[in-house]
Parts: structure tokens; sequence; C-alpha cells
């Protein structure tokens, strides 16, 4: 992956980051544990809600799967199995505590998405961990050109939100209320730091993208907390 643009990856400081939005989530959360494992800090990825069980060897069945995947410089996937989805959910409360003191970085799915580009959480949404210190948005560019009844999970909640029909097609202004807005991505945030991943940046072109920026900085977003991130990065 390229390198992640953003302060927290390198200040050396322990933090829990809750991931949530639509656009690829579960792709930006495994290659930022990689890229953190690969750095010699022990990772720990889970779901507060439903992932995957990956089968790349990084589930951890009990902390000696966990410590044992720490040696080899990996993240460690840990939650509890669904074996009639072949899904995890969150984890024992008791086993997350005794491994959170032991994780240098630890890295949460707050939400799904159904593979949605962007969405509003319903009333739910999204199960933030309370130790979390950031939160993490993520949204893909495929959204723009779409419409919302297309593109966006719970449709129906992102037009009561922008006071339109969900045949409403997305463009960059739209995509920017849905991401600073507390009904939106930003739901439940409080006074956590907040950062927005734009993905599939490569899907735009330069004024595009500019756009995007530039309308999530007027609205307040601290440029630095930006990341336009392109597939394959």
């Amino acid at each position: 992956m390229a390198h992640c643009p953003f302060d927290f990856f390198t200040d050396g400081k322990k933090h829990t980051i809750c991931l949530v939005g639509g656009g690829g989530k579960t792709t930006v959360m495994y290659e930022l544990a990689a890229a953190w494992a690969a750095c010699r800090c022990k990772v720990l990825v889970l779901t507060s809600t439903h992932i995957l069980q990956p089968a790349d060897g990084s589930f951890a069945a009990d902390a000696a799967a966990v410590h044992n995947l720490w040696q080899q410089r990996r993240y460690a996937v840990i939650g509890t199995p669904e074996l009639d989805t072949g899904k995890l959910t969150a984890p024992l409360q008791s086993v997350y505590e005794a491994l959170k003191l032991q994780a240098d970085v630890i890295l949460c799915e707050a939400d799904g998405s159904r593979h949605h580009p962007c969405k509003v959480p319903a009333e739910y949404e999204p199960v933030i961990l309370p130790d979390s210190d950031i939160v993490l948005a993520v949204a893909g560019m495929d959204a723009l050109g779409n419409s919302l009844a297309q593109a966006c999970q719970r449709p129906q909640l992102a037009a009561d939100l922008l006071d339109c029909s969900a045949d409403k097609i997305i463009d960059a202004q739209m995509l920017t209320a849905l991401l600073l807005s507390e009904q939106g991505a930003r739901k439940n945030v409080g006074t956590r730091a907040y950062y927005i991943v734009l993905n599939k940046c490569d899907l735009l072109k330069a004024l595009q993208r500019e756009e995007m920026r530039w309308l999530l900085v007027s609205a307040g977003m601290d440029e630095r907390r930006i990341w336009l991130r392109e597939r394959g990065e």
C-alpha cells in the first residue's frame, strides 16, 4: 500500500480506530493492519458488528494464536465465528479486554454497508468501541453519478437527511454532506478525532478530486485528515 498520510500512522502512540461508512472499509482496515504489523506493531483487528472470517490464516481463535501471529509480524483477527454464515461477530468482552492491553494498535470495523460506496447509519449504527480515540470514515468515489437508491445503503434515510428523493443523483456536495453530518458518517463520533478516506479516487478526474477536497475543507474538515486514496495503493 502507499504510505498512509495520516499523522496517527507514524506518531508512535497506541490507537483504537473504528472504521465506518462504505466503499472499502475492510480493504483499508486490512491494509493499515498489514502496514503496522510490518513495522513490528502488535495489531489487533476485530468487528463490533460482522465481517467475513479471513481465509489467510490471520484469524486467531485464542490468545496463544494471537501472540503467534504477532511474533510472525502479522496482524491478528479476533471474533466469534458464526458457523452458518462464515462471518465473525464481536469477540467476547473478556477476550478483548485482555488482548487490548497488549496490542499497540486496534482496528475495528464498526458498521457494514453491503458493498455500497456510501451509507447513512440506522438507529443502531455504528457500534463504535467506547475506548476508541479515532473514527475513520470511508466513502467510495464510485457513488458519484449514481442515484442514492443505487449507491447508498439505506437510501431513504439519506434522502430524508438531504431533503431530496432517493432517485437524486449523488454529486460532490451531497457526498460531502453525508460524510460530515452527525446523522451520517459522523454519527456517534463525539470528541474523537475524525478522518476521511475518499476511496477509488482514480475513478475521478483531477478537477473532481479537488472539488471533493475543497468542499470538505470549506465545511471545516482539516485537509490533513483527508486521504484521496486510489485503488491498488
